[in-house]
């Protein structure tokens, strides 16, 4: 159990991670059991799995053997029935809590755009913004404080410092301006040019001037006389936006399937949204980073009070991951006890409730758009404040437990005659 819950630590914070293989996801659907994630995370999902199978697995020896050990089978059923009861009454308690009141409310577009044959292609960009705006002004009114496009619905590449004079989004710029009210979170593809030295480890140089300069995945918040708030996405998808320093010699072999072998650069830490006059501190996050709980638990211990999920799931094609990675957001929800509406270029857009419980959304490969009023919901849960602890301590188990057997190698080897 320490070494499997050491090894999914470990896996999220390497270079290569791939959380999907994570034990303690396969509950996302079906919350109603997981309530008291608010409490470990992901990883208590784990060690109960883990718990069970070896319990489980002990008692069937015993019941082959004929031996009728009423201890294991009281543990067993003790463990497998008390998380059930926990988040039962939890979820009975969050039942009877008053959602944070507010008559704000929030559009989510979904503009259904292939991703494989047009969204990155330049011809296209005007129609794709169109779509975007005539889905966002569909039910736009006074009370409307948010809107939320997904990853890379700005498709083009633009310098960051030079996004606002760029002439393919002043229809962007010019919706914006029409509707001061409303804050505009949405994906983007951007740069920044440092000049003659690599200011980061990702840095590539442009051999025409020799400027070093970063390509990135971003997130930005656009809102009327409003200086324009960047975040570049920090959590990269291995082999597709960046490489590990190890694999970095097949560099040419990925980027033929459409990958990068420089990588794209990244925001140190997470970052949050706010405007004045909009009761949304949100959490631009972007695409895969959904999957990271700790990662996601960081924003709202920066304050922000709604996840706000951009995604390109279009890369999915019609196959379960779509699915999957929405099912993931769910358990993001209970961690931090925060609603979440969520972006997906071609679907499955949605708003999910503190409880994880999806409460509107819209199917797969539809031009489609969400309007909700989203409640603004405070305070951190015991996972926002601890993060993933008992991962932390299966670390330190595992590491003693290592420790000891070496000792035991040792002393075995010293008392040989």
């Amino acid at each position: 159990v320490a070494f499997w819950m050491m090894f999914e630590y470990i896996h999220f914070n390497w270079q290569l991670s791939w959380p999907w293989l994570t034990l303690g996801n396969v509950f996302a659907s079906h919350v109603d059991w997981v309530q008291w994630y608010e409490y470990t995370g992901t990883s208590g999902g784990t060690l109960w799995i883990l718990v069970i199978n070896i319990l489980i697995f002990e008692l069937l020896i015993k019941l082959r053997s004929r031996k009728y050990e009423t201890r294991l089978i009281t543990a067993t059923a003790v463990v497998l029935i008390v998380p059930f009861i926990f988040s039962f009454f939890i979820k009975l308690k969050l039942s009877n809590r008053h959602a944070g009141k507010t008559s704000a409310n929030v559009i989510i577009v979904q503009p259904n755009i292939d991703p494989y044959n047009d969204k990155f292609d330049a011809s296209t960009v005007s129609s794709q913004l169109q779509t975007l705006i005539s889905l966002s002004e569909k039910e736009l009114d006074s009370n409307t404080r948010l809107i939320v496009w997904p990853e890379t619905a700005l498709p083009e590449l633009v310098s960051q410092d030079e996004l606002q004079n760029a002439p393919v989004y002043q229809p962007v710029f010019a919706f914006v301006n029409t509707h001061p009210n409303i804050t505009l979170l949405t994906g983007v593809e951007s740069y920044k040019i440092y000049g003659p030295d690599k200011a980061t480890k990702t840095a590539r140089l442009d051999e025409k001037d020799n400027n070093y300069y970063d390509v990135f995945n971003s997130a930005v918040a656009i809102k009327a006389a409003t200086p324009f708030q960047f975040y570049d996405k920090s959590k990269l998808v291995p082999g597709v936006e960046t490489l590990p320093d190890f694999l970095l010699w097949m560099g040419a072999v990925f980027e033929k399937f459409g990958g990068t072998a420089g990588g794209y650069g990244r925001s140190k830490e997470s970052v949050v949204f706010s405007q004045k006059n909009n009761p949304y501190i949100t959490a631009p996050i972007i695409c895969y980073e959904s999957i990271y709980g700790e990662y996601v638990a960081s924003y709202v211990k920066k304050g922000a009070n709604l996840l706000t999920i951009m995604t390109n799931d279009g890369w999915w094609g019609n196959t379960p991951g779509h699915k999957q990675h929405l099912a993931y957001a769910r358990l993001r929800a209970i961690e931090t006890r925060k609603w979440i509406v969520r972006s997906a270029n071609t679907g499955i857009s949605a708003v999910i409730n503190d409880k994880g419980e999806i409460v509107q959304t819209q199917p797969w490969d539809k031009a489609a758009f969400i309007k909700a009023i989203v409640p603004v919901e405070t305070g951190e849960t015991f996972y926002v404040k601890y993060g993933d602890f008992l991962s932390k301590i299966a670390v330190a188990f595992a590491v003693l437990l290592i420790v000891w057997h070496i000792c035991l190698l040792v002393k075995n080897k010293l008392i040989q005659p």
